[in-house]
C-alpha cells in the first residue's frame, strides 16, 4: 500500500485511491481506476509535465493496484510469499504500455492451495486489463536460473519489493550478490558482449531513419547498461551515486538525466499516440509525435526534422557517455590499475592499451593535441581506443576549437595528415564526430550533425551518410576489397592525391538544410576550406567542382538516354578530362552506396560504368571530335558479330536477322544484348503474329531481363509492367525499338523487390509464363496490380508533376513524371499512352525512396514528337488517372 505522503499526493494515485476506497472492489472498478489514472497521466504529458514524474507515478499507482489485489487473493500465503517488481517496473519506471514484470518469490515448499491463490491473482490482473509478465520462483530457483542466464540476473538486480515479507526479499538479494553469482568482472564482460551484439542488430548505428528508442545504439538500453554495471560493481542504487565514486561529474550526470528525460518523452509519446507498447520511431508516428511535442515547421526545416535532429544528437551524446563510462568500468574492473604507461610523446601515453594524455592540462597548454591524438591512433593500430578520462577531458576542452584554432597552420597540417594516412581514416573521422571535434573544426559539418531528411531515399542522417561515403572511398583504396569493386578500386588506388576525393565526400552534402542549391553552397564552402588548408588552386577547384556536380553522373545515367551520342558528348563536355571523370565516378558510386543499403544494385553499377566508359571514350577522341552515330553503330556491330561467331551463329543467319534491325536499334543496345536478341530471333518464326520471348538473369548482375518480340501495335508496356509489378518486381529500364517489319523488340530489365527471393529456374519459368500472356492477349489491359504499397511509402503524399521537353534531334518528346511510388503506376501510364496512340521508345524508371521519378521518351502514332495540345491533354489525363489510383 502507499505509505509515502509525497507519492500519495500525486493526482494519478489519488484517482486510484478514491476509486477503490478501503474495501475490496469489483473487476470493473479496478478497470475504471486504471483507465482514469492512465488518462490523467496522458493529459499531463500533453500539458508538458516532466515525464520523469509521470513514469514514476504510473509505477506507483500500479504498485497500489497490485498490492491491493495481492492481499485480496494471497490470503494466508502472504506471510510466505512476496510480490516483487522486476525489470523496468523494478526500477520504478513505467511508460503507458510498458510490460509490468513481476515475480512471486516463495519459500520452499508452499502448500498446494498456494498455487491456486497465485493463479487467481494472475487471473485478476488480466481481468482488469494489465499486460503482466510473471514468474514464480523460490530463492534457490532464482540462484540456479541466474547462474545459467545473465539476463535473469540482470532482471533480479533491479528487483523491488511491492508487498510481502521483507526478510524473504532481503535473503534473495543476499544470495544473488556479486559475491555469490556473477562477480562484477564476469558480469561486466558478459554485459559488454551483450551490448555489442545488440548494437550489431541495429547495424552498429543509431542513425537509421526509423530508430528504436530503447534498443538502438545510444538508446535507453545503453543508459540501463551503465546502471546495471554500476549496481553490480559498486552496489549503488542510482546513477547519481556514481558522482561520489568519481565515475561521473555533476555535469555529466546532468547531461545523462537530460538525455534520459528526452528519450523518455519520445517513448511516452509513442505509447500515447499508438495506444500500445511501441518503441520504434516509425515514419508513421514521427510527424504526429513532433506536433505532440510542440515542434513547428520552420523556413528550411520541417517540425519532424527538428525532432529527429534532436533525437540523433541526444543519442550521439549518450553514445559518448556510454563509451566513456564503460571504459571507466573496464579500467576499474578488468584492467591492472598498477600497469605502467609507456609514452608516445610529451603529450600522450598508452596505458592498458588505451591512449591517454600525460596530464589534465595537455589540451589547455597545446590545443592542437585535440587533433594530434587522432593521428596517433592511426599511426599506432595496436592502441585499443581512448581512455575514459581522456574522453572526458576532450569534452571539457572543446571550447578551445575556435576560429584561431581553425586558422592555425599546424592544425591544417594535422587534419590533412589524418586524411592522407594509409589506414584508419574512416575510424578516426567517426571518432572525431562522436567526440564533437569534427563538427567544431568544420562548423558547416557541425550543422548537419544529426540532420535527417524526411523521406525514404536517405536512410541515414546527413553526417552519418557523409562518413559512409568516405568509408566507401576508403574501401576502394584498399586492395583487399578489389574483388568487390573491380571498376572503382583501380581508379581510387591510382590517385596521387586521394585526399581530393575524400574532401569532396566530406563536403558534398554539407550545405543540406540551408535552403538553395546545396551543391552550389557546398562547393563554395569546400573551395574555401581547401585553400585555407594549403591545397593548390587546381586541387581546391577540383574539390569544389566535384561537390558542385556530385549528382551529375547519377542523374545522367538514370534519367537520360545514354545510347544517344549527343547525351554522351554533352556529359563529356561537362567533365572536360579523364581526371575529373575518374574522381566523379568513384565519388558517385560511393555516394549512392552510402545513401541507402537497399539502393545500390548491379543494374546501377552497370549503368554508371556504361556511362563512365562511353564518356572516357568520347574524351579519348577529344571534345573537338565528338562521337558520331555511324562510328558507334559500326563498332557495336563488329563486337556483336564476334560474340555471335564465338557462339556458333553463322554470318548468313546474323545477316538475316539483322535485316530487321534499324540504326536506332544498334544505338540502343550493347553488343552482348544484340547477340542475345539475335539468337532469340534466329530460333523464332519472325512472321508469327504471336511473336516470341526470352527471359534470363543478367550475365553481369543480379537483375532479370526479358525480351519480347511482338507486333508493334500490341503495345506490351501496360500489360507487361502490371504482371511484373504483381509478381513483386521493380522495373528499372524499358526499351521499345521498332523493327523493319512492323514488329518491335521490347526489353524489360527488372529486379526482385524482396532481395531475399532466390531467382532460380522455377522463378524464371513463372515470369516467362506471365509474359507469355502479354503476347497472347494483344492490347488487353485487364491485368490489375493488387499488391499494396509498403507501409513506409503510404506515409508520404507526393504531388504528381508531369513535364515535357522536345528532343528535336531525335524526333521525340521527353516526358518526366514525378509522383508517389505505388504499385501499378507504370501500367496506368501505359494504358493512358494506348488511349492517346503514343509509342514508347525508352522508359528510364527511377525510384527515389517514396517518390517515382520516371522519364519516358515517346512519340505519336506516326513517330513524331507530341504537339503542345496533345501534351496538355495527356498531362491532364495522367494526373487524373494517377490521383484516382493513389
Amino acid at each position: 500500500m502507499i505509505a509515502d505522503s509525497n507519492v500519495a499526493s500525486d493526482k494519478a494515485i489519488r484517482i486510484v485511491l478514491n476509486a477503490l476506497g478501503d474495501t475490496s472492489q469489483s473487476t470493473g472498478r479496478y478497470r475504471e481506476a486504471l483507465a482514469a489514472a492512465s488518462e490523467n497521466l496522458a493529459e499531463r504529458f500533453r500539458a508538458g509535465e516532466s515525464v520523469a514524474n509521470l513514469v514514476r507515478a504510473r509505477s506507483d499507482f500500479i504498485d497500489e493496484i497490485l498490492s491491493r489485489l495481492w492481499r485480496e487473493h494471497a490470503g494466508p500465503i502472504s506471510a510466505k510469499a512476496a510480490l516483487v517488481a522486476v525489470g523496468g517496473y523494478g526500477r520504478g519506471e513505467l511508460h503507458p504500455h510498458s510490460d509490468v514484470d513481476i515475480m512471486i518469490l516463495v519459500e520452499d515448499p508452499l502448500p498446494e492451495r498456494a498455487e491456486t491463490a497465485i493463479s487467481n491473482f494472475f487471473a485478476a490482473l488480466w481481468d482488469i486489463g494489465l499486460d503482466v509478465g510473471h514468474s514464480v520462483r523460490s530463492i534457490d530457483e532464482c540462484c540456479e536460473q541466474s547462474a545459467e542466464d545473465i539476463t535473469v540476473t540482470t532482471t533480479l538486480i533491479e528487483a523491488r519489493l511491492v508487498d510481502g515479507p521483507e526478510p524473504l526479499f532481503r535473503s534473495m538479494q543476499h544470495e544473488l550478490s556479486a559475491r555469490n553469482i556473477w562477480p562484477s568482472d564476469k558480469f561486466f564482460a558478459e554485459k559488454l558482449k551483450e551490448q555489442q551484439t545488440r548494437h550489431h542488430r541495429y547495424e552498429d548505428t543509431a542513425y537509421r531513419l526509423e530508430p528504436n528508442v530503447k534498443g538502438s545504439p545510444g538508446g535507453l538500453r545503453d543508459i540501463q547498461m551503465i546502471g546495471w554495471v554500476a549496481k553490480r560493481h559498486f552496489g549503488v542504487a542510482t546513477l547519481d551515486e556514481l558522482v561520489a565514486h568519481k565515475f561521473l561529474t555533476k555535469g555529466q550526470l546532468k547531461k545523462l538525466h537530460e538525455s534520459q528525460e528526452f528519450l523518455w518523452r519520445v517513448r511516452f509519446g509513442l505509447h500515447v499516440l499508438t495506444g500500445r507498447r511501441e518503441d520504434r520511431l516509425l515514419f508513421d508516428h514521427q510527424s504526429r509525435l513532433a506536433a505532440m511535442l510542440g515542434y513547428e515547421d520552420a523556413t528550411y526545416t520541417l517540425a519532424v526534422e527538428q525532432l529527429m535532429q534532436r533525437y540523433y544528437r541526444t543519442v550521439m551524446e549518450l553514445s559518448r557517455l556510454n563509451e566513456m563510462l564503460l571504459q571507466l568500468f573496464d579500467e576499474a574492473i578488468l584492467m591492472d590499475p598498477s600497469a605502467k604507461p609507456y609514452p608516445l610523446n610529451e603529450r600522450f601515453q598508452v596505458k592498458n592499451g588505451f591512449l591517454q594524455t600525460t596530464s589534465d592540462t595537455v589540451f589547455a597548454h597545446d590545443p592542437s593535441a585535440l587533433l594530434e591524438m587522432f593521428l596517433l591512433l592511426q599511426q599506432h593500430d595496436d592502441i585499443r581506443g581512448v581512455s575514459a578520462l581522456t574522453i572526458a577531458l576532450i569534452r571539457r576542452n572543446l571550447h578551445l576549437i575556435d576560429e584561431g584554432f581553425r586558422q592555425n597552420p599546424r592544425n591544417h597540417r594535422l587534419f590533412l595528415s589524418i586524411l592522407r594516412a594509409p589506414a584508419g581514416v574512416t575510424h578516426q573521422l567517426r571518432r572525431m564526430n562522436l567526440y564533437g571535434v569534427l563538427g567544431l573544426y568544420i562548423p558547416s559539418f557541425g550543422r548537419i550533425v544529426g540532420r535527417m531528411q524526411y523521406d525514404l531515399f536517405h536512410a541515414y542522417t546527413v553526417d552519418q551518410h557523409t562518413l559512409f561515403v568516405v568509408s566507401n572511398l576508403r574501401r576502394f583504396a584498399l586492395s583487399r576489397f578489389d574483388h568487390e569493386y573491380p571498376h572503382c578500386s583501380p581508379l581510387m588506388q591510382s590517385f596521387q592525391k586521394p585526399e581530393v576525393v575524400y574532401l569532396a565526400g566530406l563536403f558534398h552534402d554539407i550545405a543540406k538544410g540551408r535552403g538553395g542549391d546545396h551543391s552550389e553552397l557546398g562547393a563554395i564552402d569546400a573551395e574555401s576550406f581547401c585553400l585555407e588548408h594549403g591545397l593548390s588552386k587546381y586541387d581546391a577547384r577540383t574539390v569544389a567542382w566535384l561537390v558542385r556536380h556530385h549528382l551529375a553522373l547519377s542523374m545522367t545515367a538514370q534519367k537520360k538516354d545514354i545510347s544517344d551520342p549527343d547525351v554522351i558528348n554533352e556529359f563529356a563536355a561537362l567533365v572536360r578530362d579523364k581526371t575529373h571523370l575518374d574522381y566523379l565516378y568513384v565519388l558517385t558510386v560511393a555516394d549512392v552506396r552510402g545513401t541507402n543499403p537497399k539502393l545500390w544494385n548491379s543494374w546501377k553499377a552497370t549503368l554508371f560504368h556504361d556511362l563512365y566508359e562511353l564518356t572516357a571514350r568520347a574524351l579519348r577522341r577529344g571534345l573537338e571530335r565528338p562521337i558520331d552515330r555511324e562510328l558507334l553503330i559500326s563498332e557495336t556491330q563488329e563486337t556483336g558479330r564476334k560474340l555471335l561467331s564465338e557462339s556458333g551463329i553463322s554470318s548468313s543467319v546474323v545477316d538475316g536477322v539483322w535485316k530487321l534491325f534499324t540504326e536506332e536499334y544498334f544505338l540502343r543496345y550493347r553488343s552482348s544484348e544484340i547477340a542475345w536478341h539475335t539468337k532469340l530471333l534466329a530460333d523464332s518464326d519472325t512472321e508469327s503474329e504471336f511473336g516470341s520471348l526470352d527471359v534470363r538473369v543478367q550475365a553481369d548482375g543480379d537483375g532479370i531481363e526479358a525480351a519480347l518480340y511482338a507486333p508493334r501495335g500490341r503495345r506490351t508496356f501496360a500489360h507487361a509492367t502490371a504482371l511484373l509489378d504483381e509478381l513483386g518486381m521493380t522495373i528499372v529500364d524499358v526499351r521499345i525499338v521498332p523493327l523493319a517489319n512492323d514488329f518491335s523488340l521490347d526489353t524489360y530489365i527488372f529486379m526482385e523487390l524482396d532481395r531475399r527471393t532466390h531467382v532460380d529456374a522455377a522463378r524464371l519459368a513463372k515470369i516467362r509464363r506471365a509474359l507469355t500472356r502479354v503476347l497472347a492477349s494483344g492490347n488487353d489491359d485487364s491485368a490489375t496490380v493488387t499488391r499494396a504499397a509498403p507501409r513506409q511509402v503510404r506515409m508520404f503524399a507526393t504531388k504528381t508533376i508531369i513535364s515535357f521537353d522536345q528532343d528535336i534531334t531525335n524526333g521525340r518528346t521527353v516526358m518526366e513524371l514525378v509522383t508517389g511510388d505505388r504499385p501499378g503506376i507504370l501500367s496506368t501510364v501505359g494504358r493512358i499512352f494506348i488511349e492517346f496512340g503514343i509509342n514508347i521508345e525508352t522508359a528510364k524508371i527511377l525510384t527515389i525512396g517514396e517518390r517515382a521519378e520516371d522519364v519516358f521518351y515517346i512519340a505519336d502514332k506516326n513517330d513524331n514528337p507530341l504537339s503542345d495540345n496533345t501534351c496538355a491533354k495527356l498531362q491532364e489525363r495522367l494526373i487524373q488517372a494517377i490521383n484516382r489510383n493513389t
